[in-house]
């Protein structure tokens, strides 16, 4: 037990520095913007992960664990409400001016400093099954933080660059065409097989339980729809024919005045006529066009696979495909920030790049079960009008992807790094 103790501990700090190293170069100023109500401002998700150890791990865990401070017990909850606590609106965390960025970073060496305690002593199973969820919950809001940001600096008038290095260029192969590998279906199973006995082993609840699932013989899509074929899509005036369009996509459509993904912008000095701005400021789209088109709602991914005369793929069948896959990709850990081109081999970009949409409803597995107490609410609570998403972007951690992972967005999000493969 001590040696996984000891990996415990190392998890723990290289998850903290990471955390560390993404803010590095981020003002005090910056960190407080939000900018849009999906989002949170940097400084939020510092303190809101630091509250998660604070919260589930320290106090219950720790003998004599003093809190940093009381009020951050519902100042940086963020929808237990199990808890008991008045928690503040979501809308409003750019206005918690106060505490001030030093007061979160000692909030965060504090509990640092309890952890490494904590985990110098005794450390029994549900604890360290709190520490693993705690640790994927902080690679989580990782992800949130670097989408959130480049919506902030994107908001920003000055538009300046969350990275100052310019985009690497792409590889000068040939993009692969779009192919159908064909797939047999029958009976398979689906779902994370959760070791039970091994508080080491860590999957989300509504990974689980593993169960069979019956698939016709499907088609799936060799790659990512990229920017260019989505340009075709524009092209054909296919956001101003209801046709194509979901009735609330519809809707949605012509009431945010949509007219292409999230962060394009029309530019003549572009020969596509348009700009896309990136962690890495402003692209023309031309040097982009081979590259997966991302920051697309799930109404305008069925849009699009409408318009093609396809469909999505259901999340069974994405998770019987990627599970035969490699478990490597354009993520973080790649420097890219941005989705890259194919390089043609098989059925490629299953991870990173884009979260994938997927045909399925986010609802519970036949058999689930909800964490027990606040922390059932962690996702077993947000299971009504959101769409599944599949296979991490390129700001997703190595290390926090799987072909059983199960994200899940409302239909008309656009901020998050989402993208669209095909089936049929």
């Amino acid at each position: 037990m001590r040696e996984e103790v000891f990996k415990l501990k190392s998890m723990y700090e290289t998850v903290r520095s990471l955390t560390r190293s993404i803010v590095l170069e981020i003002s005090a100023e910056d960190q407080t913007v939000q900018s849009c109500p999906e989002a949170s401002p940097m400084k939020w998700h510092q303190a809101h992960t630091t509250w998660f150890f604070e919260t589930f791990v320290l106090r219950p865990f720790l003998p004599g664990y003093q809190p940093f401070r009381d009020e951050f017990r519902w100042l940086f909850n963020s929808h237990y409400n199990s808890l008991g606590e008045t928690i503040p609106d979501k809308k409003l965390r750019a206005s918690f001016s106060r505490p001030l960025l030093k007061e979160v970073l000692a909030f965060r060496t504090h509990v640092d400093k309890e952890m490494t305690r904590l985990l110098a002593g005794s450390v029994d199973e549900e604890s360290s099954r709190r520490v693993m969820l705690g640790l994927n919950h902080e690679q989580q809001h990782q992800e949130l933080a670097l989408t959130d940001i480049k919506h902030a600096f994107f908001s920003n008038p000055l538009h300046p660059s969350y990275e100052s290095a310019p985009l690497a260029k792409e590889r000068d192969l040939p993009l692969p065409q779009l192919n159908w590998p064909s797939f047999d279906g029958g009976l398979i199973e689906v779902g994370y097989p959760l070791e039970s006995n091994n508080p080491f082993d860590f999957c989300f609840d509504n990974e689980t339980p593993r169960h069979p699932v019956y698939l016709e013989p499907f088609q799936i899509s060799n790659r990512n729809v990229t920017c260019h074929e989505y340009l075709d899509f524009m092209s054909d005036d296919a956001y101003g024919r209801p046709e194509f369009w979901l009735s609330e996509g519809w809707e949605t459509v012509r009431q945010g005045g949509w007219q292409a993904p999230l962060y394009w912008e029309r530019d003549t000095s572009d020969k596509t006529g348009w700009h896309v701005f990136t962690l890495r400021g402003w692209q023309g789209l031309s040097r982009l066009l081979d590259t997966p088109v991302c920051h697309v709602s799930f109404f305008e991914a069925d849009a699009f696979a409408r318009w093609r005369g396809c469909r999505l793929p259901t999340e069974a069948e994405w998770e019987s495909v990627a599970g035969q896959a490699p478990l490597h990709g354009n993520l973080l850990d790649t420097g890219r920030l941005h989705p890259a081109k194919a390089n043609g081999t098989g059925v490629e970009q299953l991870f990173g790049d884009c979260w994938e949409w997927t045909a399925s409803p986010y609802v519970a597995y036949p058999g689930y079960k909800p964490l027990p107490d606040a922390l059932g609410e962690y996702n077993g609570n947000f299971m009504s009008g959101r769409m599944i998403l599949r296979g991490g972007s390129c700001v997703t951690p190595a290390g926090h992807v799987r072909a059983t992972y199960r994200n899940f967005f409302q239909p008309a999000t656009r901020w998050q790094f989402t993208g669209i493969r095909l089936a049929i």
